[in-house]
């Protein structure tokens, strides 16, 4: 019999010389993130060191400020300002779930019903954007102006009725009250909520609203067996995004309320500009910053998913 032997494997290709080894091509994504890590040192990281160093601070801006660690700085702040605090928390909320009520029937619109229109609404949604914080919050003066028609709508459906109850108008009047700051935190923040939600609804499978209904589900019942658990994430994201930005705002509140309804943005901006108390403006900034992280924090895991939008 003659013997079966094996050909030997062929040899592996060479590789030229002047290649360079694929191990470097590894590193590209690192060097990609460079400028964007650069960016958050410079211009966060080592502002929020400076701006905990100033918080332990003692002194003067005329003898200077020295570290002393001086933590009581912080519960002095909070212990003289926590009604601010508490009111940004409650603006803030009170503003967020207007934006969620207001918000998802749009964004529910535009992703299901819009149809060619859906362009048109979508610049409409945005259009706030494109001229200033400022200017469209001044024009809320305008539009709540004592004696205005919104105003004399609201009275004459006795909505004011309602709000002098809840003390958050005076009388006949909408300006200088808490309604005004909320309508302009609502209007100003609404965008944010609308982008995040249309986002997630737009991802839905049409298929499973179609299988909801062969299965005799009604359209609440599909909305809230398919819908809405599915535009969670858009939820999550569109709160966040109106919650945190609406807590720390002092410039409806500066325009629209009055000195009863000062949020702890406007203490800040106060200490900063005015009182130049920069070691208590710099505590006030962290105890807002560490109180919206734990409520975030929290927020985010009893609302049921991890993904956002």
């Amino acid at each position: 019999m003659a013997a079966v032997t094996e050909a030997p494997p062929a040899p592996a290709p060479a590789v030229p010389e002047g290649r360079p080894p694929r191990r470097r091509g590894r590193m590209t994504p690192y060097w990609l993130l460079l400028p964007g890590i650069l960016w958050l040192v410079v211009f966060f990281a080592l502002p929020m060191v400076y701006q905990a160093s100033t918080s332990v601070q003692t002194g003067s801006l005329e003898q200077g400020y020295k570290v002393t660690w001086h933590f009581a700085t912080y519960w002095d702040a909070l212990s003289q300002y926590w009604p601010q605090f508490l009111r940004s928390v409650l603006y803030a909320a009170a503003a967020t779930i207007l934006c969620l009520l207001l918000g998802y029937p749009l964004a529910y619109l535009i992703a299901f019903r819009a149809g060619r229109w859906r362009n048109l609404i979508m610049i409409l949604v945005i259009a706030p954007f494109f001229t200033s914080f400022l200017i469209r919050t001044l024009a809320w003066k305008t539009i709540l102006a004592d004696g205005g028609p919104v105003v004399g709508a609201l009275h004459t459906l006795h909505v004011l009725d309602v709000t002098n109850w809840l003390g958050w108008t005076a009388g006949d009047r909408v300006l200088a009250t808490p309604m005004a700051v909320v309508c302009g935190l609502t209007y100003n923040f609404l965008p944010f909520m609308i982008l995040p939600l249309y986002t997630s609804l737009e991802r839905i499978d049409g298929r499973l609203h179609e299988a909801a209904g062969d299965l005799y589900a009604r359209p609440v019942t599909t909305f809230r067996k398919v819908t809405f658990p599915l535009s969670m994430p858009g939820v999550v994201s569109g709160t966040l995004l109106t919650f945190i930005p609406a807590a720390g705002d002092y410039v409806n509140a500066d325009l629209l309320g009055s000195t009863d309804t000062r949020m702890v943005g406007n203490v800040i901006q106060t200490q900063f500009l005015r009182i130049l108390d920069y070691p208590t403006a710099a505590a006030l900034s962290f105890i807002l910053m560490a109180a919206i992280l734990v409520m975030v924090t929290v927020y985010i895991r009893r609302s049921g998913t991890e993904d956002l939008v």
